[in-house]
């Protein structure tokens, strides 16, 4: 009897947030004459997201029976297929053959573009230039809309710093501020301010939440960090996408306080709904409600449950909802009403994008031709890469290179369309983008280019095997390392100069491909070793999606220009800027280590109670006996073919109110030789507050571009809520005292102001 009666409470608890959720959400008539035509199990179908395959899958699950499973009203949307026949062709079946036609979400993940691929978004961001990423976003919405998407998966956000995690490539690096301004542009690239005009699309903030502090650096593992360092550091992204309107939300793989995220309603619900107040839809990650069985969660009905409940609205693959919320109702275990508000959800979503006023609005047969991988496109795939190269040294000014120069181009990426794109660009095709070799020959036609390969990416088959389960990205030569090593020698003999592309394959960073050793692999360190005992000058062109360890190669009397993995446009824009078309300006927005043993590293540490002295080893404070606390490159760090001095730091006032914000002034003036762009940064240290304060956060940032010789005045405002934090209580509070602002090239600038706030 007893247990009855707690059957009995809990349904009606359950149905009573369901019915309070459904009040807070601005009803849509059509959509609740809908709902009010049908039965459970056609909601139930609506939650349902299948893939019919021949895309790329991030698990081992593919859907069966897809157009049987559609005609039987159990399918809500498609991923992995696309095209404008494929989509009328899916949209028929559920318009025409299902009692209520209900059109289909059609998503996909666009991470870096679509057919015109972007460089990978850790490349991206380190561009710091917002009105290009969400230029970028909006030609991505474009394109994938004339092949007849409507949802992408897309933007990730997690904040990450540790880069043996595979999936900081994908994001906007370590500090919750600019990642923040990231999110906003890439939701507002993708949604734009009208979402049934058919070049936008629904955008899906991912992974909810902390994904990126996966422990070990280590794919879909644990995460665990205080409510505090959660609100301070890594959900602010998350927040800006919500607020810039993201209509769609991924949970992640990991765990939050124990409570895998797609069962967690106090993440899913108590913070995303209750709190911020967010009105959109959550859709799992691939399969990971069937995943949470392995979490320790319970059984597949047991953990579909719990992630209805707990606010989860869609099921990615998996049919853990499909298959057994119709017996967890019976049972009492859900309620009716929760499945209805999860539906809404979906249905609103359709609605929004004017499907169910056109559902082939996406099936456009001219669009692709019109839209895809037009000249414009391309145009802005070549300066999204050119802005995001960081150059880290320019050995005896090496570059920029003369057009008419003897080239010896080496590398097992200097000739490598497969590994251009980057990871997580499956919409694009590799043998479309320019090789390096293509782009020096392209821009410079009067260079004299010798090419030799000098190295294979690994010479480890088993390594190869794990990076090429998408295709040949780590190819191993017939010939022997010895044998390319003397070619590369033979090729250097001649050439003025030696401009070797190594680094990682696209495949070696990304999903499921975390490395303990981020270090250039043996194979290409030999390489470089060699070239740089010719004598020749050596630039260093180093590709990679992510932070590596680069001591010894930073050392060596090479160039180094830090490249990503480019995109479409990699040769071109790579070209560009080493014969000085485009003078580098971007920015570091990831930490890079001396070693693996410093990580997790990154700006906005907090001090110890025994800090280190800033040079020599004493006992007993907080430092290595091995290797110095600093990281090898700096948050913010970037060179550039000219230089630039910074004078007169100033803030409006000395003293400011609550509420108050306050102007930043300093003079920055380009003193070298050649006009360049320079990203002004500004730092903020609260110096006395209740909760132990980092050394210094980003708090704002300008792209600013400069004639040689020209000087000018850049003026950053620090806003109110830029001096507030969460509090233990987790109250978004600006305490009173005094505060540091550091404005400069990188995260250890050195120019100083204080102001008080009362």
């Amino acid at each position: 009897m007893k247990n009855t009666l707690r059957k009995f409470l809990l349904f009606l608890a359950i149905a009573s947030f369901g019915t309070a959720v459904a009040q807070k959400q601005q009803a849509i008539p059509e959509v609740e004459a809908l709902l009010k035509k049908m039965t459970l199990e056609e909601k139930i179908g609506q939650l349902n997201l299948l893939t019919p395959g021949g895309g790329v899958a991030t698990g081992s699950v593919v859907s069966k029976n897809v157009e049987e499973k559609i005609k039987a009203g159990n399918v809500g949307g498609l991923f992995g297929v696309s095209g404008p026949d494929k989509i009328r062709q899916a949209q028929e079946i559920a318009v025409k053959k299902t009692r209520l036609g209900i059109p289909l979400l059609i998503g996909s993940d666009i991470i870096h573009g679509y057919k015109t691929t972007f460089p990978t978004p850790l490349g991206l961001s380190s561009s710091w230039d917002m009105n290009l990423i969400e230029q970028t976003a909006q030609i991505a919405a474009k394109e994938a809309t004339a092949d007849g998407i409507n949802w992408n998966f897309s933007p990730m956000v997690d904040i990450a710093r540790d880069p043996r995690w595979g999936r900081i490539a994908e994001g906007a690096g370590e500090d919750p501020y600019l990642g923040s301004q990231v999110a906003k542009a890439m939701v507002r690239g993708y949604q734009q301010k009208d979402l049934t005009n058919e070049a936008t699309m629904i955008a899906t903030v991912k992974h909810f939440a902390l994904y990126g502090a996966s422990e070990g650096g280590r794919d879909y593992n644990t995460t665990d960090m205080s409510r505090v360092r959660m609100f301070n550091e890594y959900l602010p992204p998350y927040k800006a996408a919500i607020d810039a309107g993201a209509e769609s939300v991924m949970s992640s793989f990991n765990d939050v306080d124990g409570v895998p995220a797609s069962g967690n309603k106090w993440l899913l619900t108590d913070l995303l709904r209750d709190k911020w107040g967010f009105e959109g839809f959550v859709v799992s990650d691939y399969t990971s409600v069937n995943e949470m069985i392995a979490h320790g969660m319970g059984d597949l009905q047991a953990v579909s449950a719990l992630s209805i409940n707990a606010g989860l609205d869609m099921d990615m693959v998996g049919e853990g909802f499909l298959t057994t919320l119709k017996k967890s109702v019976d049972e009492g275990k859900v309620s009716e009403e929760t499945i209805t508000q999860a539906c809404r959800r979906i249905l609103v979503a359709k609605y929004k994008l004017g499907l169910f006023k056109d559902p082939y609005k996406y099936s456009d047969s001219k669009r692709p031709k019109r839209d895809i991988l037009t000249d414009a496109n391309k145009n802005l795939a070549r300066e999204a890469a050119r802005k995001s190269f960081v150059l880290f040294k320019n050995e005896n000014n090496t570059l920029p290179l003369s057009k008419t120069a003897k080239i010896a181009l080496v590398g097992p990426l200097a000739d490598s369309k497969n590994n251009m794109l980057g990871t997580w660009a499956p919409t694009g095709d590799p043998q479309l983008s320019v090789s390096i070799l293509e782009g020096l020959k392209n821009v410079a036609p009067n260079a004299q280019i010798t090419y030799a390969k000098g190295a294979n990416i690994s010479n480890d088959s088993s390594f190869a095997k794990k990076v090429n389960v998408f295709g040949p990205r780590l190819e191993i030569s017939e010939e022997s390392p010895e044998a390319l090593l003397a070619e590369a020698l033979k090729a250097a003999e001649n050439a003025d100069v030696i401009v070797a592309v190594v680094g990682e394959a696209s495949e070696m960073s990304g999903e499921a491909a975390s490395r303990t050793d981020i270090s250039i692999p043996e194979s290409q360190k030999v390489l470089i070793r060699e070239l740089a005992k010719t004598g020749k000058p050596v630039v260093l062109a180093l590709m990679s999606g992510r932070p590596l360890v680069i001591t010894e190669e930073l050392d060596l009397p090479v160039s180094i220009l830090q490249i990503w993995h480019p995109g479409i446009e990699a040769g071109n824009a790579v070209a560009d800027v080493l014969f000085g078309d485009y003078n580098p300006s971007g920015k570091l927005t990831a930490t890079w280590p001396r070693n693996v043993g410093q990580i997790p590293i990154y700006h906005s540490e907090k001090n110890t109670g025994r800090p280190a002295p800033s040079e020599d080893f004493e006992k007993f404070k907080s430092q290595y006996l091995d290797a110095p606390n600093a990281p090898l490159l700096a948050f913010g760090f970037g060179l550039s073919y000219t230089t630039f001095d910074y004078q007169n730091l100033q803030v409006s006032k000395k003293e400011i109110a609550q509420g108050e914000a306050i102007e930043v002034r300093v003079d920055v003036t380009n003193t070298g030789a050649y006009d360049g762009t320079e990203i002004v940064q500004l730092y903020l240290h609260d110096v006395v507050r209740s909760l132990t304060p980092p050394m210094r956060t980003l708090k704002g940032f300008e792209n600013v571009f400069l004639k040689k010789g020209e000087t000018k005045t850049v003026v950053l405002t620090l806003e109110a809520d830029d001096l507030k934090f969460y509090n233990g209580s987790l109250d978004f509070v600006a305490e009173a005292g005094e505060f540091e602002i550091f404005v400069g090239g990188d995260s250890n600038a050195s120019l100083k102001e204080t102001f008080t706030l009362n």
